[in-house]
């Protein structure tokens, strides 16, 4: 049910802008792929020399870095969840995130490893083990631009690779893509989107598919100073163990420079089965 509500969601906008029909873009330093051909009016001017992060939110950038453009994202997360049989802390360091824009200013390589730490104390008593997670590799292709209401795009697919310690490896490559989707609505107002799959294996071993959709709102405060307010849920589809997972979480992102960029971020669960409540930081850097 979850999957076919999905595909209509899908459907429906690209049904929506079945008036705007795509084109290939004709000019070599636009950042997509295509580019809307027909819009009922004209997009908000909107300045975007300042460095675009995928961090701290769940709904990734829909925009690419650019050709020649390496930049690296990184931060620290905490988080807690607690049940009737004991309480487990999570402690995600480093979270790097790589990204290197080649070939064209639509297309980015993606890499991500995370180092991590797990304290449970729960009926067997206190254990913690730390390691790393399976490795994260895909690209990113940028679809569109915005003109007007119709969105700007792209699209990740992605998969993780592994090569984790025992604690963390699915013991497998599961792959998976990332629908992102957002508007520039006026110099202080942005709303981003994802919709994505990816296939994932619960505790008893078996592989599912899991999707995820996630809706932001940004608001600019000053050209250094932003904050955002978010809505994820995580739904499973198959899988004996996994069960459904709802978040809300918000946070900061300043400017150091147009290249550096420092972000804070807190969330709590909104269901069972979600963590009680989490905590970040992060700092993103651009080399052009």
């Amino acid at each position: 049910m979850r999957k076919r509500l999905y595909l209509l969601a899908m459907v429906a906008l690209i049904i929506l802008a079945g008036n705007a029909p795509l084109g290939f873009s004709q000019d070599p330093r636009q950042p997509t792929i295509f580019e809307w051909t027909f819009s009922p009016w004209e997009s908000a001017d909107i300045d975007r020399e300042s460095i675009v992060t995928d961090r701290p939110d769940f709904t990734e950038a829909s925009a690419t870095v650019g050709l020649r453009t390496t930049q690296i994202e990184f931060g620290y997360t905490y988080s807690k969840d607690s049940n009737s049989t004991g309480r487990t802390t999570r402690h995600s360091w480093g979270e790097p995130l790589l990204r290197i824009g080649v070939l064209a200013d639509w297309f980015e390589l993606r890499a991500a490893a995370f180092p991590a730490r797990l304290q449970s104390n729960q009926g067997a008593g206190p254990t913690r083990v730390s390691g790393w997670e399976d490795l994260y590799i895909g690209c990113k292709l940028g679809l569109t631009p915005q003109s007007g209401w119709l969105p700007e795009m792209c699209l990740i697919p992605q998969m993780t690779v592994p090569t984790g310690g025992s604690a963390f490896t699915n013991d497998r490559s599961l792959a998976g893509v990332n629908w992102c989707y957002g508007w520039d609505v006026n110099d202080h107002w942005a709303i981003g989107a994802s919709t994505q799959f990816n296939r994932s294996l619960d505790d008893s071993g078996e592989i599912y598919t899991e999707w995820a959709q996630s809706i932001t709102l940004v608001r600019t405060w000053t050209e250094s100073l932003s904050s955002y307010t978010e809505w994820f849920g995580i739904f499973p589809d198959g899988g004996q163990t996994a069960t459904v997972q709802h978040y809300f979480n918000g946070g900061f992102a300043y400017l150091l420079s147009p290249d550096v960029q420092w972000d804070i971020r807190a969330g709590v669960g909104l269901s069972e089965a979600s963590d009680d409540f989490f905590v970040g930081t992060g700092l993103s850097i651009r080399y052009r």
